[in-house]
């Protein structure tokens, strides 16, 4: 449990879903942008964005390395938003003490906001990598840069491509998500299309769609996208089609299996396309007789 470990923990905490069995480390706090109008993660009224200082994560990785999770410890993310913000030398420091105090880890990971790698050379993410992070979580969101534009991403499609590709060259893996629905009804289909050619353009080696979705409420959404139009089950289920069937891939996992996803779909791209858009046409075409997972298994 986190209030078990040697950490100082700010609630909330947030972690990718496949981050389950990782050690949760924060480096920094809440999210360097925070002015996506659909994220609810990090609002200034929960946690205001501050780095964590060097010497307090290095004290608590020495404390792990003394204790009997020393050799358990096998995953480390990088925690809040998007850890990539700090300096590189910054984050060496905190890879190198991963290293030395838990031996066992093989992987670290962290979220990455496109922009936090506008600083970044691909040597400087090389070095990273070779000191043991190796993948990188991008909320792409969105291939659409009117959506994006909307939403207050302060992204472009040309901006998470030059991300994306700079991870890719410094071997570093990309998990990138795209949020289904978030385009609404109006700009559904640029949504998809754009979207599938983010992916196209960039073959990550890991590709997620989740369903937009406000447990908080609309009102901030909505405040800056007042013409949203709400897309209903059978809409989300086009979209997905029309953004797969675009997809050209050559080796990519893919997974829309995460609790806001009406319909779970896992596979391999581009062995597994078929399969998916079979499982998508036949859930479109008849509903009633699709494993659609029931509105309250959806809460988040």
């Amino acid at each position: 449990m986190l209030h078990d470990l040697p950490i100082r923990y700010i609630n909330p905490v947030y972690r990718p879903p496949s981050e389950a069995q990782s050690l949760i480390l924060p480096v920094t706090d809440g999210c360097s942008w925070n002015r996506c109008t659909f994220c609810e993660m990090y609002t200034a009224a929960q946690k205001r964005f501050r780095a964590r200082d060097e010497a307090e994560i290095v004290h608590s990785l020495q404390q792990l390395g003394a204790s009997p999770l020393r050799d358990q410890v096998r995953r480390v993310f990088l925690a809040d938003g998007d850890a990539l913000v700090l300096p590189t030398r910054k984050l060496l420091v905190v890879l190198c003490a991963i290293r030395e105090h838990l031996p066992a880890v093989h992987r670290v990971s962290s979220y990455c906001l496109p922009r936090n790698l506008n600083k970044k050379s691909v040597a400087e993410l090389r070095e990273l990598n070779e000191a043991g992070l190796r993948l990188a979580y991008v909320g792409a969101e969105s291939g659409d840069d009117t959506v994006l534009a909307r939403v207050d991403k302060g992204e472009t499609f040309a901006t998470t491509v030059a991300a994306l590709e700079k991870l890719g060259a410094a071997n570093i893996s990309r998990s990138v998500m795209i949020l289904n629905g978030l385009g609404g009804l109006e700009y559904s289909a640029a949504h998809a299309r754009h979207s599938a050619a983010l992916a196209n353009a960039t073959q990550p080696e890991y590709l997620a769609t989740l369903v937009v979705s406000f447990p908080a409420g609309e009102q901030r959404f909505r405040a800056a996208y007042p013409e949203w139009q709400t897309p209903d089950i059978a809409a989300l289920l086009r979209e997905q089609e029309q953004f797969i069937a675009a997809l050209e891939l050559n080796r990519t996992v893919f997974r829309s299996d995460h609790a806001s996803n009406w319909l779970s779909l896992r596979g391999n791209l581009p062995q597994d396309k078929g399969r998916l858009l079979a499982e998508l046409r036949s859930a479109i075409a008849a509903p009633q007789n699709a494993p659609l997972r029931p509105a309250w298994a959806r809460g988040l």
